[in-house]
């Protein structure tokens, strides 16, 4: 058994794993997972750059991390950033920031790369033993993030993979914000111009994986899980409730409409919702149903465990 720490630092959120992993009987028991909004995307499609109060958000968070960490006493930790420290310019000041707190370099990962650790994440329970019962292989493993979705098809291995640029932030940011502020609630020009966003991008994916040969689909991170605690109808957000739900394709697209015709109060109104995920929700949703749509999915497995699953497992094995 190994203790390992977890730390993946995505374009809307910063989140912690600390587990035992024992590779021999492949169990992976949760000691602490955490969280934190801290929008380090924030501007960078627009600028090219991590901006400070976004790279002070998550510095903040690292701190916090870190004490979690030393408690639990983990051997190993690894730090992985995904698409937003990709794409800046000013990525080193990020870098030099993780290493000065958790004593590591974040490992700025390829879209492949962020791929796979999210599909060992999501698929480690489903493939064999009564957990993978009435889950039928090859699995599409979509990871809806901030800044970009990763689409994973496999059955026990990954077969192919890829990355495209349709997160929740940057559609939030590319289509919906006027004059800075969210449109509340955007036109529906706004709405099908962003759809057509999403549908080119698919189209890319499409080109690299071949999304229809899939017969379950599984469905990952924030927008996703928050999709279906919506759907739900949960007064308030709950993991256990949430982790392998099944949600209809219909579901998903009145939980969609609500979404992107409701007011930035009514959204924070919602119990299950996140106060960080408010402004960009609808937009994770919208994605969620054009791949449902566009691959043909009666239903989205929902997984609570995805890259940070995968993470762990990489450093234990």
């Amino acid at each position: 058994m190994t203790r390992v720490a977890a730390v993946d630092c995505g374009t809307n959120s910063i989140r912690l794993l600390v587990a035992d992993v024992d590779p021999a009987t492949g169990e992976l028991t949760d000691l602490e997972r955490r969280m934190t909004i801290v929008r380090l995307g924030q501007g960078v499609d627009r600028t090219g750059r991590l901006a400070p109060e976004a790279l002070e958000r998550t510095f903040a968070a690292c701190r916090e991390y870190a004490a979690v960490i030393e408690k639990h006493g983990a051997e190993r930790v690894r730090f992985v950033a995904t698409s937003a420290s990709r794409d800046a310019e000013n990525r080193e000041v990020f870098v030099r920031g993780v290493v000065d707190i958790l004593g590591v370099e974040p490992e700025v990962i390829s879209g492949d790369q962020e791929a796979e650790f999210s599909f060992t994440g999501a698929t480690k329970e489903l493939t064999g033993g009564t957990g993978g019962a009435g889950f039928a292989k090859p699995y599409l493993v979509v990871d809806i993030g901030g800044g970009s979705t990763e689409f994973v098809v496999g059955g026990d291995r990954v077969s192919a993979a890829r990355s495209v640029d349709i997160g929740c932030v940057r559609m939030t940011e590319r289509h919906l914000v006027v004059d800075g502020a969210v449109t509340d609630p955007p036109t529906e020009e706004r709405i099908r111009a962003m759809r057509a966003d999403i549908e080119a991008a698919l189209d890319l994916a499409e080109q690299a994986v071949p999304l229809r040969e899939a017969r379950t689909l599984v469905g990952l991170a924030g927008s996703v899980t928050t999709v279906s605690a919506i759907a739900q109808d949960l007064p308030a957000y709950d993991s256990e409730a949430i982790h392998h739900s099944r949600v209809t394709r219909d579901r998903v697209r009145e939980v969609t409409e609500r979404l992107l015709r409701s007011t930035h109060a009514e959204r924070a109104a919602i119990g299950s919702l996140h106060p960080g995920r408010v402004d960009v929700i609808g937009a994770g949703a919208l994605v969620l149903l054009a791949i449902m749509e566009r691959v043909d999915a009666q239903e989205v497995v929902v997984s609570e465990h995805d890259i940070l699953d995968g993470i762990a497992w990489s450093i234990a094995g």
